[in-house]
């Protein structure tokens, strides 16, 4: 069929001033400016801390120093979700042993950008660990109270080693001691969303990392 040159036919009606062309421009253009304002409004409300590019570097640093730490071994890494779950996944990728893979998931944090002091198991592995090779993945320390909890439950069930590695340290908001074998970046004490965090469960999928002003 050929369209006359000032009709268009949207479904079974013929638009006078609508060509194919314009209406794939008008699309365009309209998601070319929500893009546009959806960057607005981000860099309004967030400062970005870390690059994406700076992020794979890293975690392509941790995965060479814990490849040459277990050489020869095999490990069980235990993702704590959900935080962590983009972090363990690029993680296991640049690996250079054997690895095996299970989550925990430990409830702390509420719908805002504050912990609520509770901890609450609510999954549990479904492995055990008794004898093997564990490493603890987890997105950021912050009290470390959480971490430390579950550092000790697992520690309890007799594994062969038990380590921990975290993408981000905030070590001025420590309310215990404990430090992790295998540290990303040390940062100060802002609230980040990005690439697995989150602020009530928005933000995890951007591919920086983000404070939040």
């Amino acid at each position: 069929m050929v369209w006359p040159k000032s009709q268009t036919q949207v479904g079974n009606h013929v638009h006078p001033l609508l060509r194919p062309h314009d209406l794939r421009l008008t699309v365009f253009s309209t998601f070319a400016f929500t893009t546009h304002c959806k960057k607005i409004i981000l860099s309004m409300i967030m400062k970005l801390l870390l690059s994406e590019k700076r992020i794979q570097q890293r975690v392509g640093f941790l995965a060479r120093r814990i490849s040459r730490d277990f050489l020869g071994r095999e490990i069980l890494m235990v993702g704590v979700l959900k935080g962590a779950f983009i972090f363990m996944a690029d993680l296991v990728r640049k690996l250079k042993i054997p690895v095996r893979l299970d989550f925990v998931r430990l409830a702390s944090y509420g719908d805002g950008t504050c912990s609520s002091g509770k901890i609450q198991f609510t999954k549990d592995l479904e492995c055990s660990l008794r004898g093997k090779d564990v490493l603890i993945v987890e997105d950021i320390i912050d009290t470390g109270v959480t971490l430390q909890y579950l550092y000790r439950c697992l520690k309890a069930r007799r594994p062969g080693s038990l380590a921990v590695v975290t993408l981000l340290d905030k070590p001025s908001r420590r309310k215990v001691s404990f430090q992790a074998d295998y540290i990303g970046f040390q940062i100060p004490d802002h609230f980040v969303v990005g690439y697995g965090l989150d602020c009530a469960e928005e933000y995890r999928n951007l591919r920086g990392i983000y404070i939040v002003k």
